[in-house]
């Protein structure tokens, strides 16, 4: 007599084949949280703690003896991780009938649902720019991303002047310019002058048009004058459809945002699956923690429309 096939055998070539639908489905999606953030793989334990350092004064001239100077302390950031799961059940008579792929169709959902969940908390970097978001993280200077109040641990410092990175223009030629002009004054803790360079645009999907012509434009927008058009290919464009606001839009500085806005993969997105033995329902799952956080405000001006 034959080894009779049992059920058990079958689920592990549907296991495989179906963590090959999740993976497809989850990598097919466009993804911009890994062009925005600085992505790293977390430490052990529940939260990322990272504190900034502030800059030296300038050197002053050498008269027979050093000058040592000493940097400050400035604001920390702790960001906690947070844990997203989620799964789904397929019955055994749904295995036994699928005569039109209904099951391929499950773990591409789970794949695409976990994808959405991702950027939709990755885009709360802009989403709740003008308010002090504590969801993920807690930043001691205790004021929004985008900030006209922002202060500065450094002793005597005074902070009238390049410590403003919220604006309230609706984007155009003429508001670009004004954004460009404000983040060139950004000024370090101790008010010195730092190097900004603005290089991107990033804005909802409402925007777009708007944006690729104040971009790509050879002469001036909306005037009869034929002037150059001096912002021509100064800014890369990102349009993310996970942007909330038709209006809101933000300027970065490439650069320093690499350096001062962070993602932490605590554990990365896996999908497993089991079966029960009883009821022949097979269950599948995806899990992952992650947390993310800004370390310095000097790489973003937002425009709350």
């Amino acid at each position: 007599m034959g080894t009779p096939m049992i059920s058990s055998a079958q689920a592990n070539v549907l296991d495989r084949r179906f963590s090959r639908i999740f993976n497809n489905a989850y990598d097919a999606q466009d993804e911009m949280r890994g062009m925005l953030y600085n992505v790293k793989t977390a430490r052990k334990g529940a939260d990322e703690k990272v504190a900034s350092i502030g800059e030296l004064g300038e050197i002053p001239e050498f008269d027979g003896q050093i000058n040592f100077d000493s940097t400050y302390e400035g604001y920390n950031t702790t960001a906690t991780h947070k844990e997203f799961a989620g799964g789904m059940q397929i019955t055994r008579k749904l295995l036994d009938d699928d005569l039109y792929s209904q099951m391929d169709r499950q773990p591409a959902a789970l794949g695409r649902a976990m994808q959405r969940t991702l950027e939709t908390h990755a885009s709360r970097i802009f989403t709740m720019a003008f308010s002090n978001d504590t969801a993920f993280y807690v930043h001691s200077e205790g004021v929004p991303l985008c900030s006209n109040s922002h202060t500065t641990r450094a002793s005597g410092v005074s902070t009238s002047t390049g410590f403003d990175n919220l604006a309230t223009s609706a984007l155009s030629a003429t508001a670009v310019a004004a954004n460009r002009i404000q983040m060139r004054g950004f000024r370090g803790d101790r008010a010195e002058k730092i190097n900004t360079r603005p290089d991107e645009l990033w804005i909802p999907t409402d925007l777009y048009e708007t944006a690729f012509e104040i971009v790509s434009s050879l002469g001036k927008i909306d005037t009869s004058n034929n002037n150059r058009n001096v912002h021509m290919g100064q800014y890369t464009i990102y349009e993310w459809d996970y942007m909330t606001s038709a209006t809101d839009w933000f300027m970065c500085d490439s650069a320093a945002r690499k350096e001062m806005l962070e993602w932490y993969n605590r554990i990365p997105v896996e999908f497993a699956s089991t079966s029960e033995f009883e009821t022949f329902v097979r269950k599948y799952r995806v899990y992952t923690r992650f947390s993310y956080q800004w370390i310095d405000w000097r790489w973003i001006m937002g425009n709350d429309v």
